[in-house]
């Protein structure tokens, strides 16, 4: 696996297995627990759910394993190596449950729900297994551990969404959260576990979405990313009761000239859809950045496109994963669209949003693929000029749609070329879209110091590049300033305040 992007909200490599930290509930006292985190950005904000449940019984979070009392490891399936890395991790942790025999070791996740059996039967070491729509039962999972029993929660459900829990953030800068808008996915793509290891597709209440998103911003946090495998299928039914115990009429209006949501088709049917839940987080603040992730190349529709134009504080930033460039190759992952059906969706962002930057998920080396249809995957990364893009070599998933009826037929050596093909160009194609954004000043959001000087600032613009420039007197992070790109890296652009 390959990851040619800036951090986002897909797999950002610099936090895979952090160890994830909140302020102590009590002085002294409370049991302590250690989480480690691996995968996308739902694990992240899955693992903040979890301690939010329990600091409510009293735990507190440590960032060293061997002093834990609790260690989870919440994990993915999406790919072989994040397995691989769990299994290893799991292995360090025997070496502290062996000098510590009381201390809990729990997986947590995607891969407790496919794994279950495994970890229980072969892997002495782990206690508790709980997949991700179990979470409210830990504390009572973790009595049953304490009374000797090994305990497992992977039930999948309908309807948990988690609407009433409010995330404890962890390893925040108070400045950038991530807010989960629906779980779960409908797609059933051929080669993904998701379906399996986070049930079935439902959507949060837009009434708690939005008094999260007005919350962290009364709590000083500029900048919100909804979260969900597919956002823009996202559809809540308004008269559906809310679990926060909020009202509609407190989150959106249905007349227009009230200065709330102007009026949509679908209001008259008191549904939200994605375009009209987006309208609703931008109206929060025009101090408050909206992003979003991930896009569904069926989904996305034009509605969504000119509520981004309407709105400033909405970024100009998709992710719409291709996978392959290939229409033959898209119909055996199950994607439902096709190279021409993309190819429109990517005109209407360009059309209607100019200047947006697009990232997008690569998989070569999918099952039959040929040479003449790896090569349509090359044509179209030239038709769209990608900002950033996640590359990775294919690798059967049990249990998925595609292990069951494609043989992995694709030698290793030619999905490794083929890969290091996609990746030369993404190279190129990145410094391109980065070169065109030189001479050009960008409303920056400082998140905080750059990773190699404490005399240098960090922040992304609107498009989501990373831009560095000199550290100012008066500013700090949080605020919004003006920079004007000079020069850039392969991944940054460097500038100063204007």
């Amino acid at each position: 696996m390959i990851d040619l992007a800036l951090p986002d909200t897909k797999h950002d490599e610099s936090r895979q297995g952090e160890a994830l930290m909140l302020e102590p509930t009590r002085k002294s006292g409370g049991r302590k627990l250690y989480i480690e985190s691996y995968g996308c950005a739902m694990n992240f904000s899955d693992s903040e759910i979890v301690a939010s449940i329990l600091a409510d019984k009293g735990f507190e979070t440590t960032n060293d394993f061997k002093s834990a009392d609790v260690i989870f490891i919440n994990t993915c399936s999406i790919r072989e190596n994040a397995e691989q890395r769990v299994r290893n991790r799991l292995k360090e942790f025997k070496v502290t449950k062996y000098n510590n025999p009381g201390t809990v070791v729990g997986v947590l996740g995607c891969m407790a729900e496919r794994l279950k059996s495994k970890f229980l039967e072969e892997e002495k070491l782990v206690d508790v297994v709980v997949g991700p729509d179990a979470y409210r039962d830990l504390p009572n999972l973790l009595e049953k551990v304490d009374g000797g029993q090994r305990s497992v929660n992977v039930l999948l459900s309908r309807e948990e969404t988690y609407a009433d829990i409010n995330p404890v953030r962890l390893n925040t800068n108070g400045i950038n959260a991530f807010v989960s808008i629906m779980r779960g996915c409908d797609n059933m793509c051929s080669f993904c576990v998701v379906p399996f290891t986070r049930g079935r597709e439902r959507s949060r209440d837009a009434i708690s979405i939005v008094e999260e998103c007005t919350d962290l911003f009364n709590q000083g946090y500029r900048e919100v990313t909804l979260l969900g495998q597919n956002v823009d299928s996202y559809k809540w039914v308004a008269n559906q009761v809310s679990p926060t115990g909020g009202d509609l009429e407190g989150a959106i209006s249905f007349k227009e000239g009230r200065g709330e949501v102007a009026v949509q088709e679908d209001y008259t049917q008191n549904i939200v859809n994605f375009a009209n839940l987006l309208e609703m987080v931008a109206q929060v603040s025009p101090d408050l950045r909206v992003r979003f992730s991930t896009s569904h190349p069926k989904d996305i529709t034009d509605e969504v496109l000119y509520t981004m134009k309407k709105y400033d504080n909405i970024c100009k930033y998709i992710h719409l994963p291709v996978q392959s460039g290939n229409s033959e190759v898209l119909d055996r992952m199950n994607r439902t669209y096709t190279r021409e059906w993309y190819m429109n969706r990517i005109d209407a962002i360009n059309n209607i949003l100019p200047g947006c930057a697009i990232s997008t998920d690569v998989i070569t080396g999918f099952c039959g693929e040929t040479e003449e249809q790896h090569a349509e995957t090359l044509s179209m990364m030239d038709y769209v000029q990608y900002d950033y893009a996640y590359m990775f070599m294919y690798s059967e998933r049990p249990g998925t749609l595609a292990a069951k009826r494609y043989a992995d037929d694709i030698a290793e050596d030619v999905k490794a070329r083929r890969l290091n093909e996609i990746i030369e160009k993404q190279r190129a194609h990145a410094h391109v879209r980065l070169q065109n954004q030189l001479g050009k000043v960008h409303k920056v959001l400082i998140e905080g110091f750059s990773k190699k000087s404490k005399l240098d600032y960090a922040g992304r613009n609107d498009q989501n590049a990373m831009v560095i420039f000199p550290v100012k007197e008066g500013i700090k992070p949080g605020q919004y300033i003006n920079v004007l790109a000079q020069s850039c890296t392969s991944a940054t652009l460097i500038g100063e305040i204007v």
